[in-house]
């Protein structure tokens, strides 16, 4: 499903990532820990093609994305990742309906296509009555169910999720992981998450952990 083969990232002098390899099954979830600095999230913007390494290759599906036009991965990226935040990263102007649309009117769908998709997958989580609120009119687990629904959007093959607990209080901690696990089990993705949540990684089906730039425990 995702394989990552020898990348390294340096940003200037620093050296981040370190020659990194990792291969991800096909509905797996996969939790990345380690500490502050450690390279985590840069790991998980390589795969999702919002960085690019300095040297080595991610292969989703089959694809190498290192072959790819700027174009070409930003369509690749709308098809097939979706993106969960530590803040959500709603416009704070749209509805939630709206937001979760968001994907789909980049791919220029049609309305009377992704409307009704945007709609169910929200009743789905549980939000049917907050359709039409904006995010300073939701909590913040609301908010990242909208955020979890709008990645759902286009139906990806990968979730990645970053610090998706980061800003939510104990009770929002414990649905969040609950709906990671439906959205596996009812949806069939791969999930990979960055997460300081010790609770929220022992849900996945295996933990890594990178310490200065490497992979310490494969």
């Amino acid at each position: 499903m995702i394989e990552v083969k020898d990348i390294w990232k340096s940003i200037g002098d620093l050296q981040v990532l370190k020659g990194v390899n990792l291969t991800v099954a096909k509905g797996e979830i996969v939790a990345i820990v380690g500490k502050s600095g450690a390279g985590k999230t840069t790991l998980l913007q390589i795969i999702g093609t919002l960085d690019k390494p300095t040297k080595g290759e991610i292969t989703v599906n089959g694809e190498r994305l290192s072959v790819k036009g700027e174009k070409e991965l930003a369509a690749f990226r709308n098809r097939h990742i979706g993106f969960i935040f530590q803040f959500h990263q709603l416009l704070p102007e749209f509805t939630a309906l709206e937001n979760v649309c968001i994907p789909a009117m980049i791919a220029r769908e049609k309305e009377s296509e992704y409307m009704p998709r945007a709609e169910k997958l929200l009743r789905d989580l549980g939000l049917g009555d907050r359709v039409h609120h904006k995010p300073n009119e939701l909590s913040g687990g609301e908010k990242q169910r909208v955020a979890a629904a709008r990645a759902l959007m286009m139906s990806p093959d990968i979730i990645l999720a970053d610090e998706p607990t980061g800003s939510l209080d104990t009770q929002n901690k414990k649905e969040l992981s609950e709906l990671l696990l439906k959205l596996r089990k009812e949806y069939g993705q791969t999930i990979l998450l960055v997460t300081h949540d010790k609770e929220l990684a022992g849900m996945a089906d295996r933990v890594i952990e990178i310490k200065d730039g490497i992979i310490s425990n494969l």
